[in-house]
């Protein structure tokens, strides 16, 4: 989001605020896939050569960005050298791939909001753009099948379900739930969802909604495309909730709370959907609100890092108990202003972080023994950065 408090009058109305062919479904014996959100075991050698960055912007700030930004960067080095720019999509603030690589997926971060593909094969063409039936959409993934296309409405606190079709494109909408109960917290005014992912078993959905302080789970049915709840999750009034990132070991989740300055530990059952957060603890940021955006866990699920905004920090955590604990070891100073979101390279030896307010990007080198991070290449400069997808 472009401040702390603005995306709740959203981008405008909504910017005076700020927040392939298809793979066929697995069966549900067959071995999960390696979830989107985990990187591989980072102890692997950094590859040799240059791999593609792509970023996510708000278009319709100031200064702001001119679309999908495309840069290539130093796989060993961690530098980052400019490409070129994916133009005719607004706000795209987050991105995801598809399974197969071939399609990139962007929210259209409007008061109409939409998802759009574009094919990373034919030169970066822009397939379309589908009505998520919200305002404000904030997150997007794909399903590890390659089938689904799940969304979040920040602004209208729902979520959305798209097919995906055997070119990557995105069909129209199957699925929009609404997040109408519990009630929201305080001062928040309504739900506001802000992410959905599949579990790493790939048995269920779950969808995080900072304004009613909840996490739900749901089921899908991928012969329809449509979300049935299962369960939800309650945090107390107040945390504001943000992102969930799975432990590798899928049994085990890390939630960043953005109001209340939090991380709190979830367990999770893979059987029945059900997350069970656990007790509040520190940032490591200090008294005050952080404003903390989202955790990444290494491959080997031994560090945890919390990116804090307000601060423009990374927390580091050694994770113990087989995923069941963290503790806090420092934090390293993210090198830019406002860290809204970070990424590790595919094998897990860079982390990267967009920083909105400076308009850059920085990136770090991860030490696979003790999880240190050092500060590789040179800031590299991309206006109203939000979001960082290094393949």
């Amino acid at each position: 989001m472009t401040s702390p408090t603005s995306r709740r009058t959203l981008l405008g109305a909504l910017l005076a605020g700020g927040a392939l062919a298809a793979a066929p479904s697995l069966p549900r014996s067959a071995p999960a896939p390696r979830h989107p959100h985990h990187p591989p075991h980072p102890a692997r050698r950094a590859t040799r050569g240059t791999g593609t960055l792509y970023l996510g912007t708000y278009t319709s700030t100031s200064p702001g960005g001119t679309g999908i930004g495309v840069a290539a960067y130093d796989r060993v080095a961690g530098s980052i050298t400019a490409r070129t720019v994916v133009t005719g999509v607004e706000n795209p603030s987050y991105l995801a791939l598809h399974p197969t690589g071939g399609t990139l997926y962007a929210v259209d971060e409007q008061q109409n909001g939409g998802v759009t593909a574009v094919d990373l094969a034919d030169g970066f063409r822009v397939l379309g753009t589908r009505s998520t039936g919200g305002a404000g959409p904030c997150h997007l993934s794909v399903h590890p099948g390659g089938r689904w296309l799940f969304s979040a409405n920040y602004t209208s606190g729902s979520v959305a379900v798209h097919p995906l079709a055997d070119d990557g494109s995105v069909g129209e909408r199957t699925d929009l739930v609404a997040h109408s109960s519990p009630a929201p917290g305080p001062g928040q005014g309504g739900p506001h969802a802000h992410q959905i992912i599949t579990s790493p078993d790939g048995g269920h959905v779950l969808a995080v909604d900072l304004g009613n302080d909840t996490v739900y789970t749901y089921r899908l049915d991928e012969t329809r495309g449509t979300l049935e709840q299962v369960s939800y999750a309650s945090l107390r009034p107040g945390a504001g909730p943000r992102h969930l990132t799975f432990h590798p070991d899928g049994r085990h989740a890390y939630l960043a709370c953005e109001l209340d300055n939090t991380a709190v530990v979830c367990g999770y059952d893979p059987a029945t959907g059900t997350l069970a957060p656990g007790d509040p603890q520190s940032t490591g940021t200090g008294s005050g609100t952080s404003y903390p955006a989202q955790f990444l866990v290494t491959g080997d699920g031994r560090f945890a890092y919390l990116a804090n905004r307000g601060h423009n920090s990374l927390t580091r955590y050694a994770v113990e108990g087989g995923g069941a604990a963290l503790r806090l070891l420092d934090t390293v100073p993210v090198g830019g202003d406002f860290p809204r979101h970070t990424a590790f390279s595919p094998d897990g030896t860079l982390l990267f972080a967009a920083n909105q307010r400076s308009g850059t990007v920085t990136a770090f080198r991860v030490d696979t023994a003790t999880g240190a991070l050092t500060s590789a290449g040179t800031p590299y400069a991309a206006p109203a950065a939000v979001c960082v997808l290094p393949v």
